[in-house]
């Protein structure tokens, strides 16, 4: 076989029709040019990314989180023109190929909602940023630090450094507490209860002392001391400070206890512990309360 015919074979195989999409007919020719447009498509998202990334992470008003985010959005938008001008250069009507598949889009569509639903909310989840890379939430009553934002998923770590995957939808159709939306300052709270004879004013000014002497609480908000409750066996206080860093909330209670366990101890106010008095009414005793109180004593 000499060169013109080994060319004649290749141009016969990229000519011959492999199969129809919405009625357009699918070459050797066509394929292979769907696939160079969808590589190339696919090179030129990962090297705009990139150049975004380099580019925006130089400006001092934008955080990793939100560089991340608009990155990620480009990335997405030039994989879909990519997708749209390859389906167009192979001659495929893209209106037909959408009428032609109705009927399975709308079966697969109901087969599929869940993971329609959480790609639709991580579209709206990257658009608005009011959840970022880097951002502490509550979820479910536990306070997680997100470390990576999928198109699906939102991937979070625990306090207890666990993994947690949670589903964009539910971050899009629940109320989530975003502890550092708009600034990192967050109130962390201690109740401790007294004896209901101690000096309520000696109470609260060694409260105020104890919140004070610790060093890693933000200066310029002074310490909140509040008298929450009238329990039954206990006055129930409540001490607040604020700090800069949400993260550390479990250890800086620790500390803040620790704190006024020892300022209570230094000035002699008794922490309240559950109690309970009986009494008992002689007149309706059968037996004289002499009795009754020889009887307890024994």
């Amino acid at each position: 076989m000499n060169r013109s015919e080994l060319l004649q074979r290749i141009r016969d195989g990229l000519s011959s029709e492999l199969f129809q999409v919405a009625g357009t007919p699918i070459t050797g020719a066509t394929l292979l040019l769907f696939l160079v447009i969808v590589l190339s498509t696919l090179w030129l998202a990962s090297f705009l990314q990139r150049a975004v990334e380099r580019l925006l992470s130089r400006r001092d008003s934008l955080d990793a989180g939100t560089v991340g985010v608009l990155s990620r959005l480009l990335r997405y938008l030039v994989l879909i023109l990519g997708l749209s001008i390859g389906l167009h250069t192979v001659g495929i009507n893209l209106s037909a190929l959408f009428a032609a598949g109705a009927l399975f889009a709308v079966a697969l569509g109901f087969a599929m909602q869940n993971v329609v639903a959480n790609f639709v909310s991580g579209i709206i989840l990257l658009g608005e940023r009011v959840i970022k890379p880097g951002d502490l939430l509550e979820v479910d009553g536990n306070m997680v630090r997100v470390t990576d934002m999928r198109i699906r998923a939102t991937v979070v770590r625990t306090l207890d450094d666990e993994n947690l995957v949670i589903p964009n939808s539910q971050l899009v159709q629940s109320t989530v507490k975003n502890f550092t939306l708009r600034d990192r300052l967050y109130r962390l709270r201690v109740s401790v209860g007294v004896a209901y004879e101690s000096d309520l004013n000696l109470v609260k000014a060694t409260l105020d002392s104890a919140c004070r002497s610790l060093s890693w609480r933000t200066q310029t908000k002074d310490p909140v001391i509040l008298l929450r409750d009238f329990a039954n066996s206990s006055v129930i206080f409540e001490a607040s400070v604020w700090v800069d860093d949400p993260w550390l909330s479990r250890s800086g209670r620790s500390d803040l206890r620790e704190a006024i366990w020892w300022a209570f101890k230094e000035a002699g106010i008794t922490i309240a512990f559950p109690q309970l008095d009986v009494h008992l009414d002689g007149s309706l005793s059968p037996f004289p309360e002499a009795e009754i109180s020889s009887k307890i004593e024994t």
